[in-house]
């Protein structure tokens, strides 16, 4: 790709149909220069400063060569500078591939591989990975993340940064396990992003200043979405390396943050904190919103928030939605207990079964439609085309509506294991036992978990005479899955409940019956 195709200006593309919007975090830059924009426990960046190490960055990756279109991995755990990195990937007009921290080495190299990524930007807690990394994928480039020492202005040259943002254009590629166990790229658009953060707008309101937690990872759709509705909404944003339920709670109750999202685990621990914690046990009113996703959340622990007056609304999305697809609005958090609220004003929602609209208060499959959805999975054509159904997104949840059109969540996906926040496909963990020489067949299903919400359990049936013991097997798992993947307990069987068909029961394992 030539530097002079590579750096054409958007702003002179006058293809008909064509959506634009100014840059939305040097029109923050411009409207409120010294509102601060990101903040963690060491620093504490304005809306200018931010657009400034932006752009500065921006200048160093097209002086790496980086052009329109390119795709970037970017390795790095949640601060400030991973905000610089998303904007500066924009006006440089590259796509970005944000990899999961958690992921083992070699999940890390399909990604990478997987999405044609030319470069990885990597944080210095990942240097060592990064180093690996490099050795199996030596056509893959290594690109430092600057750090706070790393300061100095921009360096214009005959390469322009981007100054408008195309909605139609790809602003990320987020991998999501699919039900087969096969990653799959997610297409995250920048009218995604514009829309669910309008839809958001539209049902929780802003406040001149609200502030935003962000404690979910960056690299996930519900981390970034708070990254880049803060600079549509010119909003500051608290940043959380980890999640620390202790350190959260003392943000909260100073009152310097008004919005928080979490998943049910997290809310648990929230409150347990907050319970062995000096004061009354409760918030303070700043906090104006506390959005819980993650699956349907336990009846008693949406009592507990109740009883406490902590503001908690259900909210039903995914990374093909780019996060809120439904949310409960405040006023009805208390009256709707259990629901995950109403769409938003961008998104269609219908429930069907067997391809048919069903009536109201019927269980059936979650179909999604509008602009908040993604137009498809990168280089997976046959996994876009099933998705889809006449238009609408097949979400493969299960839930109903009431008589009012709230909607009621029933089960994230049949067999979805969700620890942690983590999303579990027990089809993947079962795939990997049984690439094992001694494993014959498979089957994982998920198990309560204090700490995590749930767990994954294996069953296996080893192959013959064959012998592998426990500790084996789970060895083997680690150096192909993430840590958060790995079984809880692996149990020996002589076989495993099927269908007539021979499709595997889950729901039958020996595990969901304890």
């Amino acid at each position: 790709m030539t530097h002079q195709m590579m750096l054409s200006n958007p702003s002179h593309d006058t293809t008909p149909g064509r959506e634009v919007l100014p840059d939305w975090l040097g029109r923050a830059a411009l409207y409120h220069p010294g509102r601060i924009a990101i903040e963690d426990s060491l620093r504490s960046w304005t809306f200018a400063e931010l657009d400034r190490r932006a752009s500065y960055l921006a200048y160093q990756l097209l002086a790496a060569g980086i052009g329109v279109g390119d795709r970037v991995a970017l390795l790095a755990g949640n601060c400030p500078a991973y905000a610089v990195a998303v904007h500066a990937l924009t006006r440089a007009g590259a796509v970005l591939v944000p990899l999961n921290t958690r992921l083992a080495e070699s999940e890390l190299c399909w990604q990478i591989t997987d999405a044609g990524a030319s470069l990885l930007i990597y944080d210095e807690q990942h240097a060592a990975v990064t180093e690996s990394i490099a050795a199996h994928l030596p056509q893959v480039r290594q690109f430092p993340l600057p750090n706070e020492a790393e300061k100095g202005e921009p360096s214009p040259s005959i390469m322009p940064l981007r100054s408008e943002i195309d909605l139609a254009a790809t602003q990320a590629i987020m991998y999501t396990s699919g039900t087969t166990g096969q990653p799959k790229g997610v297409l995250i658009t920048y009218g995604m992003h514009w829309w669910n953060a309008v839809g958001s707008l539209l049902n929780l309101g802003l406040e001149p200043d609200d502030c935003w937690i962000a404690c979910l990872p960056l690299f996930h759709i519900g981390g970034l979405s708070i990254l880049m509705r803060s600079v549509i909404y010119g909003m500051r944003v608290l940043v959380f390396e980890h999640f620390d339920a202790d350190s959260i709670n003392e943000a909260l109750l100073q009152g310097k943050v008004s919005i928080i999202s979490v998943v049910a685990t997290m809310l648990q621990r929230l409150l347990s904190s907050l319970e062995q914690g000096s004061g009354n046990g409760r918030y303070p009113s700043s906090l104006r919103c506390v959005l819980l996703g993650g699956g349907p959340a336990p009846r008693h622990l949406l009592q507990e928030c109740l009883r406490r007056n902590v503001p908690v609304v259900q909210t039903y999305g995914m990374t093909e939605s780019c996060s809120q697809a439904v949310t409960l609005a405040p006023e009805d958090a208390v009256r709707r207990v259990g629901s995950a609220g109403r769409p938003l004003p961008s998104v269609q929602l219908r429930i069907v079964v067997d391809g048919e609209e069903v009536a109201r208060g019927e269980p059936g499959e979650i179909m999604l439609r509008g602009p908040i959805v993604t137009p498809g999975y990168a280089g997976r054509l046959a996994a876009t085309a099933a998705a889809f159904q006449d238009g609408w997104f097949a979400t493969g949840d299960y839930g109903y509506l009431d008589n009012e059109g709230y909607l009621y969540v029933l089960d994230r996906r049949s067999d979805l294991i969700i620890s942690g926040g983590e999303n579990v496909y027990p089809a993947e963990i079962e795939a990997a036992l049984l690439e094992h020489p001694a494993v014959v067949e498979a089957g994982v299903c998920g198990i309560p978990s204090e700490r995590w919400g749930q767990v994954p359990l294996a069953f296996v049936v080893l192959r013959g005479e064959q012998e592998a013991s426990r500790e084996e097997l789970l060895a083997y798992l680690s150096s192909r899955l993430a840590h958060y993947k790995i079984p809880q307990e692996i149990h020996f069987a002589a076989g495993l409940p099927r269908t007539s068909s021979g499709k595997l029961r889950r729901s039958d394992l020996p595990g969901l019956k304890r």
